[in-house]
């Protein structure tokens, strides 16, 4: 059986986007409190796989997973795009008005917010994790405490639903990102037809640097579906440039790379993988 380790308990948005990732087998969930325990999780156990969120359509970049995942030396094998849907839960018997204060993350409340400013009575409180605080609740058997979760986390803590897909824009996706140590990620995506890859490099301070990389990919018909700048840490004013690429040829796109090297330092490649595509909504 396939172990993936995953950031939150069991009812996390992490496991949902796991299990749908990998649905035609089975698979064991290794929970971690962090995202960097994850990362710790595969360099201890070389089978280990992982599933991170990497990007919100509402909150944005987890700029903190970009570089956790430089750092770590994994490489990305796949990705999901998951539909983000929260429920008010609490324990049964109970109606919103009997609700003094709700708990989750604070991604999480933030895309609720117009649910929130409609239920003023409800104190906000942000908490590590949205299954969390919905297992806090059911253990601990608080009335008057509400949690923002999944349907799933609620079914598994045998909490009642209040108030059910809360979330302020239903266009609400977060992409997931699967990786694994480098000898298993080039064993599991052997013989893959792959089309997306996600690059990391850095740029001598001068002027136009950027525009001759991305006019050299644009040559090679290479799409940048994304590219998001962090800045260096200690070095002011130098940026790493996380760059996600599409691609139909593969040669083509690995004659692009050796094209723009020269131009880069600190060039990372990150994985080569296949492009999940958007659910549609109902």
């Amino acid at each position: 059986m396939r172990k993936v380790a995953i950031q939150g308990v069991a009812g996390s948005f992490h496991e949902i986007a796991a299990k749908a990732y990998f649905r035609e087998e089975q698979i064991e969930i290794v929970p971690c409190d962090t995202f960097k325990e994850v990362f710790n999780s595969i360099e201890n156990d070389e089978e280990l796989l992982g599933v991170i969120a990497i990007e919100n359509t509402i909150a944005g970049s987890l700029l903190q997973n970009h570089d956790l995942l430089r750092k770590s030396g994994c490489l990305i094998i796949g990705e999901y795009k998951q539909r983000i849907a929260h429920q008010l839960v609490a324990l049964s018997g109970q109606t919103l008005e009997d609700i003094k204060e709700v708990h989750s993350h604070p991604i999480a409340l933030m895309q609720c917010e117009e649910f929130l400013e409609a239920n003023r009575h409800i104190m906000v409180v942000e908490s590590d994790d949205t299954a969390l605080s919905a297992r806090e609740i059911a253990v601990n058997n608080i009335k008057g405490r509400a949690a923002i979760c999944s349907d799933l986390a609620a079914d598994i803590y045998g909490l009642e639903i209040l108030a059910k897909d809360i979330e302020t824009n239903k266009r609400n996706f977060t992409r997931f990102l699967v990786v694994a140590k480098p000898d298993t990620a080039y064993r599991l995506n052997r013989g893959m037809e792959l089309n997306k890859s996600t690059i990391v490099f850095t740029l001598p301070h001068e002027e136009g640097s950027l525009s001759k990389v991305l006019t050299i990919l644009s040559f090679y018909h290479i799409n940048l579906t994304k590219i998001q700048s962090l800045p260096i840490v200690g070095r002011e004013w130098e940026y790493q440039f996380y760059a996600a690429l599409t691609f139909s040829n593969y040669e083509r796109y690995r004659q692009s790379l050796e094209a723009i090297k020269p131009l880069t330092r600190e060039f990372q490649n990150l994985g080569e993988y296949r492009e999940a595509k958007t659910p549609a909504v109902n």
